[in-house]
């Protein structure tokens, strides 16, 4: 079946959120007019929401179809003895106009108990920043499960957060059991497990429309809490051109950031499938006699068996990413 394979461009799949704003649209061409776009789901499984392709012969195939069809030969043959039927990243981009929740997620033990769903362990790229922007990671000091709850619920959550002041290019790596949330004035890549569990502990008491106040999940999200990690989260990386630069090796994936000036001719040496996230300028995708040109705050999907293409462009900054 290789021969029916190729690289794969996705509809993204927009969501409105209470937080969200207008610069995915603005700046990356999301085709919304919602004055809250908060995230563009690029490449996902999630039931209700998956991926659908818009280029080539496999166009209007849905993602999860195409996994159960070629097994391997799209995921790699170790990703699908190990994830089956199950695609095991979600690829987002996403706009926070307003501040986020405060929020955290479950491991793979208690997810899968609870949610019969993959944990989530995450990173973010931050794509820009307005001045001032915060992302929220982790607590400001040593912290342990009865602190936590006293401040919980004296409501003085935020005295005990960690706060960081971003800018473009700073990168995170977020992994289930830690605190966190993305600040207002922050557009970001996030590449995560597939998982849309989350828990929220503390939504600045914000209502909506019609004056509700979200759900908080105070009563199950202490069991996920990991207080005893170490605070690794910021990601320091090199930025060689032209060549593949570490910035997260994990259990869930690996990504490299790419900066390019001229064609790079990629082998593909992983028993996975590749994607690219294009976080700024635009670069010509060449494998066998397909060309697909992705932009920045667009996504592609390189099947397993793809082993050999060249990625073209004169300028033009990517996230790898593989399992």
């Amino acid at each position: 079946m290789k021969n029916n394979l190729y690289p794969l461009r996705f509809k993204p799949i927009l969501k409105d959120k209470i937080w969200g704003g207008t610069k995915l649209a603005a700046q990356f061409n999301k085709p919304s007019n919602s004055n809250q776009l908060g995230e563009s789901w690029e490449i996902s499984t999630v039931a209700g929401y998956v991926s659908k392709v818009i280029n080539g012969k496999l166009s209007s195939q849905n993602l999860q179809d195409l996994l159960e069809l070629y097994k391997g030969e799209l995921i790699g043959e170790k990703n699908y003895e190990r994830f089956g039927n199950d695609f095991p990243l979600l690829i987002k981009f996403i706009d926070a106009k307003q501040d986020l929740s405060i929020q955290l997620h479950p491991d793979d033990k208690l997810a899968k108990t609870r949610h019969n769903s993959f944990g989530k362990t995450e990173m973010w790229y931050v794509m820009q920043a307005d001045d001032d922007a915060n992302l929220i990671v982790g607590f400001n000091q040593k912290m342990d499960r009865e602190t936590y709850l006293k401040h919980l619920k004296e409501k003085t959550l935020t005295n005990i957060l960690n706060f960081d002041k971003v800018k473009a290019g700073d990168t995170y790596f977020i992994e289930a059991g830690r605190v966190h949330a993305i600040g207002a004035g922050v557009l970001l890549a996030e590449i995560q497990q597939t998982s849309d569990v989350t828990y929220r502990v503390y939504d600045w008491d914000r209502v909506d429309e019609h004056g509700n106040k979200r759900e908080l999940h105070n009563d199950i999200a202490i069991d996920a809490f990991k207080f005893d990690l170490k605070d690794d989260f910021r990601v320091n990386y090199s930025k060689e051109k032209n060549l593949p630069n570490n910035m997260i090796s994990c259990p869930f994936f690996t990504t490299n950031y790419l900066e390019l000036d001229s064609e790079l001719v990629v082998k593909n040496t992983h028993d996975s499938f590749l994607i690219y996230m294009c976080v700024d300028g635009e670069v010509e995708v060449i494998a066998d006699n397909t060309r697909e040109v992705i932009s920045k705050g667009e996504t592609i999907l390189i099947p397993a068996v793809v082993k050999d293409f060249k990625l073209s462009t004169k300028s033009a900054k990517l996230l790898e990413v593989y399992v």
